[in-house]
């Protein structure tokens, strides 16, 4: 659902004719990390694709909006479906202490899980500057990177020039993302910007209080106070702060741990998703007089 893809594809379905073309946005590629000019290059693509759609799906409220602002497409084509995760995936029995165990950690431990692609825009360093502050207070804190990517080999570096080498473990890619949420205390995504955040909504389904940053999608996601707590992106203080809460108050963490599992169950459920997106397809077709499906 990238933008070069979403543009290659709404452009070969106005060409060779297509009846109905419904182009999903997950994420748009002129964020901050981008050069000026692939910035400029991208919103321009998606001005110029955004007529050939007759709908414009967006995962977040937030992704509509930035989008609109830059006059890419008109209000009427822009519909908010928000993305669904397979909820019972993540209800999972686990032996809490063998799986903590491939990893080192003590029964005692407590954990903070970051699942991302290790790059600039998820926030690592952030958390890392935010570590340094916490370990005085909780010395028995764990935080686990689960994840690959570019920003790896700069992130170890940091984390021993910040002596923090016994606190964080990097995972690398894994696949058994649902195991490993279930070993977390709380699940962290401090990014810059975010589409929606679909590693919080795993962790929630998982029953994991979360803290994440107020930006983008995860506005949606994440009732501050509620469901977790919300930092402003970049605010290693605010981020210890958040983190220092949860961990020491046992009870908060599972109050907010429950009430984010009964949120994405009830609006961030695949199933959810999937009979919307059908609806949809179905209005789009009688308004074009073509068979349903």
């Amino acid at each position: 659902h990238n933008s070069k893809a979403g543009f290659i594809a709404r452009l070969a379905s106005r060409v060779t004719g297509v009846p109905i073309v419904i182009h999903t946005i997950h994420g748009f590629a002129f964020h901050e990390f981008e050069t000026r000019l692939r910035q400029k290059l991208f919103i321009q693509l998606e001005k110029f694709a955004a007529p050939f759609a007759d709908r414009l799906i967006t995962v977040s409220n937030a992704l509509k909006g930035w989008g609109l602002r830059l006059k890419i497409g008109v209000p009427h084509q822009y519909i908010t479906i928000y993305d669904g995760i397979e909820v019972d995936k993540f209800n999972v029995s686990v032996d809490v202490p063998k799986k903590r165990a491939e990893f080192g950690i003590a029964p005692d431990d407590l954990v903070v899980g970051l699942v991302a692609k290790l790059w600039e825009g998820k926030g690592h360093r952030c958390l890392l500057r935010a570590l340094t502050q916490i370990i005085a207070k909780i010395p028995n804190i764990k935080v686990m990177f689960v994840g690959e990517g570019y920003l790896r080999k700069k992130l170890e570096d940091m984390t021993q020039q910040l002596g923090l080498e016994k606190y964080v473990i990097f995972t690398g890619f894994r696949v058994d993302i649902p195991q490993l949420n279930a070993i977390f205390d709380i699940a962290v995504l401090p990014s810059y910007f975010e589409g929606l955040g679909r590693s919080l909504l795993e962790a929630m389904a998982a029953g994991r209080a979360v803290i994440a940053t107020r930006v983008g999608g995860i506005v949606d996601i994440v009732d501050d106070g509620s469901t977790g707590i919300l930092v402003p992106p970049g605010d290693a203080n605010a981020l210890a702060d958040g983190i220092r809460t949860l961990l020491l108050d046992e009870r908060l963490r599972t109050k907010m741990g429950q009430a984010g599992k009964e949120t994405i169950t009830s609006k961030f459920s695949v199933e959810t998703m999937v009979a919307q997106i059908n609806k949809l397809y179905e209005e789009l077709l009688i308004k074009k007089n073509l068979p349903q499906i």
